[in-house]
């Protein structure tokens, strides 16, 4: 659920911090007071797009911190598989600054993408504002609702569907790719040919690249190795005074020959005596390296050209020869399959006529058991709908054949009459935005026992309503927090007289600036905030007597909830 609320220097907001409660959270304020900024600063912490023209003139930055507390445990180990590890006691921290043109999200302090941070949300919070009831006018969000609401048995077709269509899409797919005219065919074959050919051609050996590039680093640099292995031993050898072993050889013979009469002197002459053994040993083997030496012009043209061929085919077909090597047994593949691309043809074919018809059997069972779903889905709304005002709407769900894709071959249409003897017609043709806010508030009832997500934010639900539909609507709201946190902005004192705990929200102006505040109202302030939604800016005893009947009514309906 969601803790607490921080928000600093976005639009009337100098600075708030608000602690929600659990059940139903009711914010209220006048008009203008700042309510919008909430659910619009809350929406931008959970990666929506960051206005930063809601930042404050006055200020250098806008922020808006959460903190949410997690119990349940298949929530936590879904945040686990996003790489969301929460604090102790469940917490986590999402929060979102906007500093001129850069916006930082972090998630526990660690910097996130916004899409990421999109993604932790949708498993802690959801919003259901104007954008959330348009929705439901799509054809695929009714589908899927409809779908989430056929539970497990549903599902376990759809993943079917899923799978089929995945493998009926791969072979239409190659089917497109692999169709060729004859010319076609023939043109492939003899590029095909001539690609294998020409790698067969170099007979290429694993790992010969980097055998030729040493030879060649040898060879090219020939004169360079003679000119110093023969300096460097004619330096370590006897062939004059100056020789380091002609030098060091009569160092070790002027110490042997006072080693008798001094045992340190003895054992350096030891030392010395091994070094010259080394040094003697080493200009022997330099001596047999410079013998075994051919830089012969034409070693070096031939490994030149072979070096030349093996990059040139590393260049055109793999960065290494073994990625060579592979291509090649990929091109005869294709070469083969060319070769009878008559035959293979007719396989691909026969698979994929087989991959429609079993995805055609599963679409169907799909829609036969979507068609069953949709009986009890329309039932239980024609029965929300009663509850929500709409005393004599009629609610239906019309199918339509659709173009195979993964969730099978169904279109749905919500067809609803609001009116005795009126014909259904589509949803978005009948309906104002505040029927539907209506209609998408009993569906959420619906789902409100399945549902995980904690906390429910509801915005503009209560447009274009007033009297008993409010009052319903209210009943509604109390029935989807039980067990979960509900947070509504409202302007009716229907809807705010059922809550659980609720805000005030209120503009402070001085000649400067105009400065929003909220914060949780005690008994006494909610019936005064309640009277003032009754009757306006002057509260009368007459209001408040209202207001408090109002609030006790609302009380009683919650004590009477299971």
């Amino acid at each position: 659920m969601l803790r607490n609320l921080h928000i600093k220097n976005l639009a009337l907001i100098r600075e708030i911090d608000v602690d929600f409660a659990e059940g139903l959270n009711i914010l209220t304020g006048e008009t203008g007071a700042g309510k919008s900024i909430i659910i619009d600063s809350i929406t931008m912490a959970l990666g929506g797009k960051a206005q930063r023209s809601l930042v404050r003139d006055d200020a250098p930055y806008g922020l808006v911190e959460l903190v949410f507390e997690i119990n349940d445990p298949e929530t936590l180990g879904l945040l686990e598989k996003i790489g969301v590890t929460p604090e102790e006691e469940g917490v986590i921290f999402i929060s979102r600054k906007i500093q001129g043109n850069r916006s930082i999200s972090r998630i526990n302090g660690e910097t996130r993408p916004a899409a990421e941070v999109r993604e932790c949300a949708s498993l802690l919070l959801d919003i259901h504002g104007q954008s959330e009831h348009q929705k439901l006018l799509r054809s695929e969000h009714q589908l899927e609702l409809l779908d989430a609401f056929g539970g497990e048995k549903l599902q376990s077709l759809r993943d079917d569907v899923a799978e089929k269509y995945r493998k009926f899409a791969a072979l239409r797919h190659k089917m497109g790719k692999e169709e060729l005219s004859e010319e076609e065919r023939l043109r492939r074959i003899s590029f095909l040919e001539f690609e294998i050919n020409e790698i067969e051609d170099a007979n290429l050996r694993a790992g010969e690249d980097e055998e030729l590039e040493k030879n060649y680093r040898k060879l090219a640099n020939a004169r360079k190795i003679v000119v110093a292995a023969g300096n460097a031993h004619e330096l370590t050898g006897y062939d004059n005074a100056e020789s380091a072993g002609e030098t060091i050889g009569r160092a070790a013979g002027l110490l042997d020959s006072v080693s008798e009469y001094d045992e340190q002197i003895g054992e350096l002459s030891s030392r010395l005596t091994e070094i010259e053994d080394l040094l003697n040993d080493f200009n022997r083997d330099l001596a047999d390296y410079l013998g075994s030496l051919s830089f012969a012009d034409e070693e070096f043209a031939e490994c030149e050209e072979r070096l030349n061929t093996v990059n040139h085919l590393k260049a055109k077909y793999g960065r290494t020869i073994d990625a060579v090597l592979d291509l090649l047994d990929a091109k005869k593949e294709e070469l083969a399959g060319l070769m009878d691309y008559e035959e293979g043809r007719k396989r691909l074919v026969r698979e994929y006529e087989t991959a429609e018809k079993d995805l055609s059997g599963a679409c169907d069972a799909l829609s036969m058991t979507r068609k069953e779903a949709a009986i009890a889905f329309a039932k239980e709304v024609r029965e929300q709908l009663l509850d929500l005002n709409f005393a004599r709407a009629d609610f239906d769900i019309a199918f339509h054949k659709s173009t195979y894709s993964e969730k099978g071959s169904d279109a749905v249409e919500y067809m609803i009459a609001t009116n005795p003897g009126e014909s259904p017609k589509p949803l978005g043709r009948v309906v104002s935005g505040g029927e539907l806010s209506r209609i998408m508030l009993g569906i959420k009832t619906m789902f409100a026992k399945e549902d995980k997500t904690d906390t429910l934010i509801f915005d503009e639900v209560d447009t274009g309503i007033s009297g008993r539909t409010a009052q319903k609507v209210a009943e509604k709201m109390a029935v989807i927090s039980q067990g979960r946190q509900v947070i509504c902005i409202t302007h009716l004192p229907q809807i705010a007289a059922m809550a659980d705990t609720h805000y005030g929200i209120t503009k402070d102006v001085t000649d400067t600036a105009a400065i929003t505040r909220i914060e949780a109202l005690s008994d006494a302030e909610s019936i005064d905030e309640l009277a003032r939604l009754i009757g306006g800016a002057e509260i009368t005893l007459n209001t408040q007597n209202s207001a408090r009947e109002m609030q006790e009514m609302c009380r009683e309906y919650k004590d009477s909830l299971p």
